[in-house]
């Protein structure tokens, strides 16, 4: 699209599209000097913070990041670390990821950083790639107007609007994301106050609440996952719209719900966020039938756990399996479903496989959960069953199957939550442990029907040999 502003040349034959500021910005400068810097930034205007007042020096960056804005910056645009890795070293963490804010088009970036790609519909990004990190560089978004197009309860659709920083910074969600970091002065520019919300340890959100959750539904999760991750309160003006406002996250497409259900799980305060989406009545249109696990003390009880545990593996920097995290959710559901079959006639294992598809069809409608990730959480639970069998060599079969650590630590799960003997859980433990004549002396007797299932297996059939006369 035509840009409303002129620009100059770059270094990459491209039209930068913002004039040099520089003496702008020395003049500002000068008169903050002079006036003590004792008076607020003026409406609208940046808090410019210098390195000796925040900490962040550019060392501290991953070297992507940095090696995105110098290009960036060689080619006259500017570039700028933003959002949630700013906010993670404001507080002392280490950010899992980079994102880069500039004013270059996608076009723009794309030249000027060799492995890089353009993705997405609804507002174009870029991936820079060096080595295993990606970096995501996004251009200024512009304000919203009347030509911006919409669904029919306001949700953006689409959005590839470019601006300038001061826009770009009013159209982040919260206050603690609409901070930019400047790797060439080490400046932070904030615009909304967002250095003291998180000093006040407040999540605040930009703009008008309702408005803001019904261009993008997402925030109300978004919210729920960083006030519990980063140890804030939702500010009472962004938390008072939410359940009343919860049924908007049905016509958000159901990929981006996995998206960031996924990363409420693997934040390492899934058990917060969880109790929290419940609190503010979210999770209906996340986890339809977390409600019905809920108020089963057994179901609740086995989803807790999961969660601690994965939490405390998030915590000590280990991984967390997408797979086995929604295995447990959905499990006590797939247990009522997979008992009411039986009761019916249905034989154990068909009645098993049944419930599963049962279960993750309801919850499909509401996640997308990928082809993949079903498919091993049907691994997860079709294990299940089979470690009750001890006896002859299935259990030598059983350790060889790829899934087995998954189903094995899903029965330790169980386990700990009192929903089988922890005499099956303590077998398994042993039997991995020990080998050779120590490991078949574990062996269970086989039952006698089974010995007769065996030998009518084996029995070759009645045939008449023909003989010639």
């Amino acid at each position: 699209m035509p840009s409303k502003w002129a620009g100059k040349s770059s270094a990459c034959g491209k039209i930068a599209l913002f004039p040099d500021t520089s003496d702008f910005v020395i003049r500002k400068l000068i008169s903050r000097v002079f006036r003590g810097n004792k008076k607020k930034p003026a409406a609208g205007a940046a808090a410019i913070i210098p390195v000796a007042s925040h900490g962040i020096t550019r060392d501290r960056l991953s070297s992507a990041s940095r090696r995105t804005c110098e290009a960036l910056h060689k080619a006259g645009f500017q570039a700028y670390v933003v959002g949630g890795a700013v906010r993670d070293l404001l507080l002392g963490a280490e950010p899992k990821d980079y994102d880069v804010a500039t004013n270059a088009t996608p076009e723009g970036v794309r030249r000027c950083i060799r492995r890089s790609r353009i993705i997405g519909r609804r507002f174009q990004i870029v991936h820079a790639m060096f080595g295993q990190e990606v970096i995501e560089v996004t251009t200024f978004r512009g304000e919203l107007d009347a030509n911006t197009k919409k669904d029919e309860h306001g949700r953006v659709l689409h959005d590839n609007v470019f601006g300038t920083q001061q826009e770009d910074a009013a159209r982040r969600d919260f206050t603690a994301n609409a901070l930019y970091y400047d790797p060439a002065s080490e400046n932070v520019i904030d615009y909304h106050h967002g250095v003291g919300d998180l000093k006040a340890k407040t999540l605040r959100i930009i703009g008008e609440p309702r408005a803001r959750y019904r261009e993008d539904p997402v925030r109300m999760l978004r919210a729920v996952r960083l006030a519990a991750k980063l140890g804030l309160s939702i500010d009472p003006e962004a938390r008072r719209p939410i359940r009343e406002m919860a049924s908007l996250l049905e016509n958000v497409p159901a990929a981006r719900l996995f998206d960031e259900m996924l990363k409420l799980l693997t934040s390492g305060h899934a058990v917060k966020c969880i109790t929290q989406l419940r609190d503010e009545g979210l999770h209906h249109g996340l986890l339809p039938l977390l409600d019905v696990i809920l108020e089963q003390p057994m179901g609740e009880r086995f989803v807790m756990l999961a969660l601690a545990n994965t939490d405390d593996r998030v915590q000590r920097g280990k991984g967390a399996s997408p797979s086995f995290l929604f295995a447990t959710l959905l499990w006590h559901e797939v247990l009522a479903h997979w008992e009411k079959l039986q009761q019916a006639g249905e034989a154990k294992i068909p009645a098993l496989f049944q419930a599963m598809d049962t279960v993750l069809d309801v919850q499909g409608e509401k996640l997308a959960i990928t082809r993949r990730i079903a498919g091993d959480i049907k691994e997860i639970w079709s294990l299940q069953p089979r470690f009750e069998q001890r006896a002859g060599k299935r259990p030598y079969a059983l350790l060889e199957q790829p899934r087995f650590r998954a189903g094995y630590d899903f029965l330790l799960l169980r386990a700990q939550a009192g929903e089988i003997a922890s005499e099956i859980a303590d077998w398994w433990t042993r039997f991995q442990s020990v080998d050779g004549e120590d490991r078949a002396q574990m062996l269970l007797p086989v039952p006698a029907d089974e010995k007769k299932r065996r030998r009518r297996r084996k029995k070759p059939s009645n045939s008449v040999s023909g003989t010639s006369a």
